[in-house]
This record gives structure tokens, sequence and C-alpha cells, in this order.
């Protein structure tokens, strides 16, 4: 069975625009163009299998460690998760997940927002022009969250709160709506950015939890494509996510 995939895209010239500073002078910013995969998922097919791996074995995945210090309360909604229907990636996958899992990423960046794009039509905004996170009782709970953020140098840094129904990965057990996340993200090289992810959860985890994250920018493409698809083939085979070949159908 073949599980490859192409993601097209025409060629563009990006320019950089330089950001105000607070006293009237420009200020340089890394540069986040084109597209961005964690290091893991960049070698992975849309399969989820690493390319040129055609076995079924679970631990191809580059699925990230999943050793958080989970509550059993966590441990308990994971299994209730388990045996529900699989979750339609056609709504977006939602934070946390999305930053952390094999679809490819997008910046946008201006001087009072970015934007986080993927294939799926997730958009997560950031604010950046200085403001606070609302007061908890102005929240308004979304699939990616309410976030705010501010530079430190060459490093970003991210707080995010109201995330509803948050996910890592699908084997992973969800974090609760009360969840706190700080990112930082740096610049390692022109074309790496070095993450972590802290998580504050005091329903789903007993003590915060660092993940840390590397992203690798695309070779060859500098922008994603949005496109509708008539024929999801996404599938389950022992366990994980794969495609099936083109004319085939889930359950056929």
């Amino acid at each position: 069975m073949s599980r490859s995939t192409r993601i097209a895209a025409a060629t563009l010239v990006f320019w950089a625009v330089p950001l105000s500073a607070a006293d009237g002078e420009a200020v340089s910013r890394p540069d986040l163009t084109g597209v961005w995969f964690t290091e893991q998922g960049a070698g992975v097919q849309i399969s989820g299998f690493l390319a040129g791996d055609d076995s079924h074995r679970a631990n191809q995945l580059p699925l990230i460690d999943l050793n958080a210090p989970w509550t059993d309360e966590a441990r308990a909604r994971f299994r209730e998760r388990l045996s529900q229907a699989a979750i339609s990636k056609s709504e977006g996958w939602g934070y946390p997940m999305m930053m952390a899992s094999l679809t490819p990423l997008q910046f946008v960046v201006t001087p009072d927002e970015i934007l986080i794009l993927t294939i799926y039509r997730d958009v997560r905004r950031i604010a950046t022009d200085g403001r606070a996170l609302s007061a908890p009782e102005d929240r308004w709970v979304t699939a990616w969250g309410e976030s705010v953020g501010h530079w430190e140098g060459d490093t970003l840094v991210i707080d995010t709160v109201a995330v509803r129904q948050p996910n890592l990965f699908f084997r992973a057990p969800p974090f609760s709506e009360a969840a706190h996340y700080t990112e930082r993200l740096r610049m390692a090289g022109p074309d790496r950015i070095e993450a972590e992810l802290t998580v504050e959860d005091p329903e789903a985890l007993t003590r915060p939890w660092t993940l840390k994250l590397t992203y690798v920018r695309a070779e060859g493409l500098d922008h994603l494509v949005f496109d509708t698809f008539s024929n999801d083939r996404t599938t389950v085979e022992d366990g994980v996510f794969a495609i099936l070949p083109p004319g085939e159908a889930p359950g056929e």
C-alpha cells in the first residue's frame, strides 16, 4: 500500500518588514517565513509512518513523550476517549496538538499579532500588542484558546489559557480547560526553532510539566496550500493512523 503524499506550493518572494519598538526604532525579529515541521514530523508522511517505512509498528510513529505526570482523572478521561469515534481532522486539530503533531505550520507575523496556521485550517491568534490575558470570568473557551505573547530578544514567549478539550495527541490523555500553557520559541539557527512548552493543570497533572520541541523549516515550500477534499481516506491499521489507497473509503 502506498502511503505517500505531496504538498504542492508555488514560489513566492518574501521580504522582511521591521517591527516598531516603543521608542519608534525598528526592531529586527527572527525570520519565521516559510513552512515549519516538528523535527520528528519532518521525515513523516501524511500516513503517520516514517518515509520508506512500510511497517505497522507503533514505535515507528514519532509521537511526543507522553510520560507526563497525569492524574488518575486524566487517565480515566483518556480511556473514555479511546472508546469514542475518531476525531475528525476536518475541524482542525486545535491547541496544543497543532504545535506538537505532524501537521506543518506557517507563521504570519505582524507588529500587533502572530497567526499560526495548519493545513487543517487551524488559525491560532497570539496578541503581541501588550495586552494581558482576559480575566477568568471574561474568557471565551475555544479549540485554540486565548494567547498573548511578547518578545524577549529573539525569544517569543506565549501564555495560553481557555482551551476547549485540549489534547497533545490522539494517544495522550487530554488536559482540562483549567490548564495554563507557557511557550518559549527561540531561533537556534537560520532554519531551526527550539521550543519549550510548560503545562500547569491542577486537574490533569500532579505537577507542572515541560515538553521540549524543535521545528525545522521545510525545503522547497514557502506557504501552505488550503484545499477541500471529498474523500477522507484516513483509517486506523493495527492501532495506528494510515491513509487508504485512492478509490478506497474507510470501512470497505
